[in-house]
């Protein structure tokens, strides 16, 4: 029988991640969603997106695609901050 363990809300802490490093993931996982999220709803095509985010199309598509890994938080916050979007950070 399997062992089901409880989520604490935060994959990548239940995956192991330090502490520091799932409070980066997550937040880079948030901004590319909102992001994709924000282009989808925007129905800009990837040219568009590029164009306004100030970004090669084939950034935009490496956003949609979710390859997180391709985009730091500092560069999230700056494409977010390009659409238009309000960052707010909440320390709790």
């Amino acid at each position: 029988m399997e062992k089901i363990t409880k989520s604490s809300g935060n994959v990548f802490k239940d995956l192991g991640f330090k502490p520091e490093e799932s409070a980066i993931y997550t937040l880079r996982a948030e901004l590319m969603s909102n992001l994709r999220k924000t282009i989808r709803e925007r129905e800009w095509t990837q040219e568009t997106a590029a164009k306004t985010l100030g970004i090669g199309q084939s950034r935009v598509s490496d956003l949609m695609r979710g390859k997180w890994e391709k985009f730091s938080l500092d560069m999230l916050i700056t494409l977010a901050t390009r659409a238009g979007k309000h960052i707010d950070i909440t320390v709790t």
